[in-house]
């Protein structure tokens, strides 16, 4: 092992401990609500879940993942400082508007505490964002700190509402609220920088030089998450959140292998946005084959284990549920989600947000043709089979994209001949 891969290994590390503290703490959650909530109740908490993914894939698409592509590829302090001022502002205002959505639409439903619950999903976008870009800018272990602040405080205030036999969703959301308010708040005072928000001109100019890419982020984003939450919307549609509840809770099994998916995201993000500015092509492609193998074989394990546990899980939730038909889809589509990450990553690096967005848009057809079919022919658990199509369409679409891409520069070797 050469020390660039030992590097990256403990950077890795590093970032899994921050992403395994707070996901942790959200996957504990998720088994403990599945407990003492009816199967409405937690429908809509695994809703409001899925709500708060859309406000973080939008954030990071159009704030996060460009701050970390122009502060790491900035040459001073005072270049990366507005960039990050830039993006910083765009997603306070991003993080608000999506906020304000998540409410109408917890109100629309009639769901318990629309504001609290609104005001969780806008501060996690908006702290997903500041994870990002303090990671650009190296600095893991105050993330880290404000990783541990978020799940100690999420854990204490949880426990307390509970203990006061308060409205648990309420309760729950007003945690979540504080404890990302106060991990937002570790993030702007441990650098002891100065802290700048602005929407001046020379920032509104900013966003248009780079909105001919951005405007593509959009639609990518648009199309993921049309991707990757079909079976959320037609399910919750078809036959109401109760039966959406069981997909979501298997997904829940699932969820920590996106720990590391996301800690690898931030990881490689600037680490190939280095390589691909250096015109390393070679490296680049035998970095994703290495991780995505590395990675791959890592889900299959987890995934055997999840089978092993699942059966043990007492909760209504899982009543007259088909937990090993919608196990096996999810155990594809969490180990495809991870091993695409790299692709992805290279792909959002070189800016292809067009043909980006024409792949998870193909995706989202097959997925969403596929839920509709299996939804009018079978049960809810079935149609997750429909998602699990749409995620290997989007892994042989994305590879392939990747591998022209790079075939296309100079310094990429012949298949099979990376050593």
């Amino acid at each position: 092992m050469n020390a660039g891969t030992f590097f990256l290994i403990r950077r890795l590390i590093l970032m899994v401990s921050g992403e395994a503290l707070q996901s942790g703490f959200h996957f504990a959650l998720n088994l403990y609500l599945l407990h003492i909530l009816s199967a409405a109740d937690y429908g809509i908490f695994a809703i409001s879940m899925v709500m708060g993914g859309v406000a973080i894939a939008y954030t990071r698409s159009l704030t996060a993942v460009p701050a970390s592509v122009w502060i790491s590829r900035s040459r001073t302090r005072r270049e990366a400082d507005a960039y990050d001022i830039t993006f910083g502002s765009g997603a306070l205002l991003l993080s608000t508007a999506l906020a304000l959505a998540a409410m109408t639409l917890l109100w629309l439903w009639q769901s318990h505490g629309p504001i609290v619950g609104g005001l969780f999903i806008g501060l996690w976008a908006l702290r997903s964002h500041m994870r990002t870009a303090s990671f650009a800018r190296h600095r893991q272990w105050i993330v880290s700190c404000s990783d541990l602040t978020f799940t100690f405080i999420g854990c204490a205030v949880t426990a307390f509402i509970v203990y006061q036999g308060q409205d648990v969703l309420v309760g729950i959301f007003e945690g979540l609220a504080v404890a990302n308010g106060l991990g937002i708040l570790l993030l702007l005072l441990l650098p002891r920088t100065r802290i700048r928000i602005s929407f001046r001109r020379e920032v509104r100019r900013r966003y248009v030089r780079l909105w001919p890419q951005l405007r593509w982020t959009v639609f990518y984003v648009t199309t993921a998450l049309l991707q990757g939450q079909t079976i959320a919307i037609l399910v919750t549609s078809a036959a109401g959140p109760a039966a959406y509840a069981p997909i979501a809770a298997v997904m829940t099994l699932f969820a920590p292998l996106r720990i590391i998916a996301t800690a690898f995201d931030n990881m490689m993000q600037p680490e190939m946005s280095a390589a691909m500015g250096r015109h390393d092509y070679a490296r680049v492609w035998k970095q994703a084959l290495l991780w995505s193998g590395l990675l791959g074989i890592g889900c299959l394990v987890y995934g055997g284990l999840v089978f092993v546990i699942a059966p043990y899980i007492k909760s209504d939730t899982f009543a007259n549920a088909s937990i090993h038909v919608i196990g096996a889809s999810a155990m594809v589509i969490s180990t495809l989600l991870i091993m695409y990450s790299m692709p992805r990553i290279i792909m959002e690096t070189a800016s292809a947000f067009s043909t980006l967005a024409l792949i998870s848009g193909l995706a989202a057809i097959v997925g969403f043709v596929s839920i509709a079919i299996l939804l009018a022919v079978s049960t809810p658990a079935w149609a997750l089979a429909g998602a699990a199509l749409s995620e290997i369409a989007f892994f042989i679409l994305c590879w392939t994209a990747v591998y022209r891409r790079l075939t296309a520069g100079d310094g990429l070797p012949e298949a099979g001949s990376v050593k």
